[in-house]
């Protein structure tokens, strides 16, 4: 052991020294590091889906390693319905998870996870700094499902596609649970909810901005353009057996004597005819239509008392008995084929109600609700426990959708959410959203052509679809 002479070369060059260090501050992080929260609902269909993707997680987890990762079911955390706004669950998560782990890591049933490579994409990052990682999606123009945020530069502010999952490193979990704990969230709507998680942590430009992840991808998973991606969607929606039959869905449209000329019109240019049971709901009967005045008076706002005549209307003799019904706007453009195929993978003895789900107040003992433009859809179980419980409108003009959401709420009964209903227009979604899915329907004729967006978007039949949502020739036009 000779003390090394002034001349003895050094043992580390600066630039081994640097790379040593970087590659100790960027290990990838250990799986036991990285909590995943699977955004699951608990309608059997949905626990099934996320318990899959568990499975399967737990399964790769396995091939790498002794100890597998913490996997969690969003929907059973807590008995706390406002727990899918995400916000209210971070106290828990940051209580549960600050001292041992590094990431979480949030994602939709359906998105596929390659372990080893999201392990690594996650270890470029360093975890001791805050991170809000996610594919980003920007508004081409404000939009109202946003509020009209943005209005001046509406590209400008990015926010994550949740199918691409989308992770929080474990010091901004930490802030973000003492923000949450220290001042109440507001106590509104939650209408788009990965645009409203983005504003909160991006805090007016105080807080984190997200951070693109080329890795986080929405590609289906056999496209060869997946090849680089962490995480990849299942190339085609489940199709849970035969679709449900045209006989089996009772169609109800609430329209008024104003819009007889203007969208009753449009209705049967274009989806009236894939309904076997329809029924035109209004203040005034008229036969040409037809229409049947369910003695409600027209309201200019909320539709409760109308759409309280028609879930009594669907449980009686008046009308043919099937499992579905589906409560529709007269300006909601919607496929029915598509709904069939979805249908088919629901139990109409269970209480469905089934939609795009909305939230009031999910902070402090709110409720949830099917926002009713994009379609509400009921198993006859459902609409056999929501009047067999005594609910009713406080008024003929109270939000029909809104009570509907306190009653089901007051009841325990689920609302689940699909993401393919849309209570607003096509242009008011992100244009790489919309892009991988094949939507059930759209909402509104304000500035649009109806009819050539029905057959833009909703025309063709699913099976004759790509799973990129529409077929070769629309896409090219987005």
């Amino acid at each position: 052991h000779h003390p090394p002479s002034q001349e003895s070369p050094r043992l580390y060059s600066p630039r081994l020294l640097s790379s040593v260090l970087i590659s100790v501050l960027c290990v990838p992080p250990d799986l036991r590091e990285i909590v995943f929260v699977i955004q699951s609902q608990s309608n059997s269909f949905h626990v099934r889906q996320a318990e899959r993707r568990r499975a399967d997680l737990l399964e790769q987890a396995q091939s790498l390693t002794e100890k597998p990762p913490v996997v969690l079911l969003l929907h059973n955390l807590s008995d706390n319905e406002g727990d899918w706004s995400i916000l209210p669950l971070l106290p828990y998560l940051s209580q549960s998870f600050g001292k041992n782990s590094s990431w979480i890591v949030f994602l939709e049933e359906e998105t596929n996870v390659k372990m080893t490579k999201l392990v690594q994409v996650l270890g470029k990052f360093d975890q001791n700094k805050e991170w809000f990682l996610g594919k980003p999606l920007h508004d081409e123009e404000s939009t109202i499902i946003h509020h009209y945020a943005f209005a001046e530069n509406p590209s400008v502010f990015k926010y994550p596609d949740f199918s691409a999952a989308w992770a929080l490193s474990i010091p901004l979990v930490v802030r973000l649970a003492n923000k949450v704990r220290d001042e109440p969230l507001k106590s509104d709507f939650t209408i788009d909810l990965k645009h409203e998680v983005a504003l909160y942590i991006w805090e007016n430009g105080k807080g984190q901005h997200l951070t693109a992840v080329p890795e986080l991808c929405t590609e289906p998973d056999d496209s060869p353009q997946a090849q680089h991606c962490a995480t990849t969607l299942r190339s085609l929606p489940p199709l849970c057996g035969e679709p449900v039959s045209a006989d089996d869905v009772f169609v109800a449209v609430k329209t008024c004597k104003k819009f007889h000329s203007e969208r009753v019109p449009v209705v049967k240019k274009t989806w009236e005819k894939d309904a076997l049971f329809l029924e035109y709901y209004s203040d005034h009967a008229d036969p040409s239509i037809p229409t049947i005045n369910l003695g409600v008076p027209n309201t200019e706002r909320g539709h409760c008392g109308k759409t309280f005549a028609i879930l009594k209307r669907f449980l009686s003799d008046d009308v043919p008995k099937t499992n579905w019904l589906l409560i529709v706007d007269d300006d909601t453009l919607i496929s029915l084929p598509r709904l069939q195929v979805l249908l088919s993978c629901y139990d109409p003895f269970e209480p469905v109600c089934l939609g795009e789900r909305y939230g009031y107040g999910l902070s402090q003992g709110g409720y949830s609700y099917i926002t009713g433009g994009g379609g509400m859809v009921f198993s006859r179980e459902a609409v056999v426990r929501l009047l067999k419980s005594g609910c009713k409108c406080y008024s003929n003009d109270a939000p029909d959708d809104m009570v509907l959401g306190m009653c089901l709420n007051a009841l325990g009964l689920p609302v689940t959410h699909s993401p393919l209903f849309h209570q607003a227009r096509p242009e008011d979604y992100a244009r790489d959203f919309l892009a991988h899915q094949v939507p059930v329907s759209f909402h509104k004729h304000w500035n649009i052509d109806p009819i050539a967006v029905f057959n833009k978007w909703l025309k063709d039949d699913l099976r004759t679809t790509t799973a990129g949502g529409l077929n070769k020739s629309t896409k090219t036009e987005l």
